[in-house]
């Protein structure tokens, strides 16, 4: 399917690029896994035909990917830098276009949330709020930005315990874990990006205070990280934080060596599987 823009033709594969389509399915599988395996314990019939649930996924998806949309309208240039051949605003559609598809589905995403209740849709609408405001300035900041989606991340588990109200507790530990570790890959992130953030005056952590002070903070984040988890998590299952902990030992060694932008890139990559782990883990809970 293509329809011809005055930006050259536009598909449904390009589309869900510029949305992170793996990423969105990563999010709603999440959020499902959550609900089988923290709360549920199995597959169950009255799971999957829960359409509430099905709708407060769709939403929270729905809200990302406009989300994605707004990040890569004020990114344009700065992408143009980083990720040339990524680019699709102004290529792929019009501008215009992303600002009429990201207030679209954020009014669904808000709309939905309110119909499955209104605490769920005034979570939402904050959430929409904050990314819109996160592409606008928050991101240019030192580490406010990163903070800000690392708060959304885990707020997508919250989410569903906020729904079921069961086990809140243990779906809190994953929220953190899910935090923390995207807070990580967000300020690696910002290193990779250095050369076009700085070159359009972003203040981020790499630019304020350099390459070597920021692996430092990330270094101590990844300390209080495990610590944390462990304090939370010993009662629950012994083996992951002891996991997660090795698993960290390794990536602190990486970034103690990374000093080129593809090592960045790799190691943001392995934070991504350090989380798709963490998902996982849910099986054995």
């Amino acid at each position: 399917m293509q329809v011809s823009t005055m930006s050259g033709p536009f598909s449904v594969f390009k589309y869900l690029k510029m949305v992170r389509g793996l990423n969105l399915i990563i999010v709603g599988l999440t959020q499902y896994f959550t609900a089988i395996f923290l709360l549920h314990k199995g597959f169950t019939w009255e799971l999957l035909s829960d359409e509430k649930f099905f709708l407060l996924v769709l939403s929270t998806v729905v809200i990302t990917s406009a989300g994605y949309l707004i990040n890569d309208y004020y990114d344009v240039k700065i992408d143009y830098i980083n990720r040339p051949d990524r680019v699709m605003v102004g290529k792929s559609l019009k501008r215009r276009w992303i600002i009429i598809g990201h207030t679209a589905l954020n009014f669904l995403g808000i709309g939905i949330g309110f119909y499955v209740s209104p605490i769920i849709g005034i979570i939402n609408f904050m959430a929409a709020f904050l990314l819109w405001l996160y592409s606008n300035q928050l991101k240019r900041l030192p580490f406010i930005g990163n903070l800000t989606i690392a708060i959304l991340t885990g707020t997508t588990l919250f989410l569903v315990g906020q729904y079921f109200r069961e086990r809140e507790y243990l779906v809190l530990c994953y929220a953190i874990f899910a935090g923390f570790i995207t807070l990580i890959r967000e300020i690696i992130k910002d290193m990779e990006d250095l050369k076009g953030d700085e070159r359009f005056g972003c203040k981020t952590l790499p630019i304020v205070f350099g390459i070597a002070q920021t692996k430092k903070i990330i270094y101590v984040i990844s300390l209080v990280f495990c610590i944390v988890v462990f304090l939370l998590m010993i009662s629950v299952n012994i083996v992951l934080p002891i996991t997660l902990s090795v698993v960290m030992i390794f990536l602190i060694f990486e970034l103690l060596k990374a000093d080129k932008v593809k090592d960045y890139h790799r190691l943001s990559t392995f934070c991504k599987v350090i989380m798709l782990m963490g998902i996982i883990s849910m099986v054995w809970i």
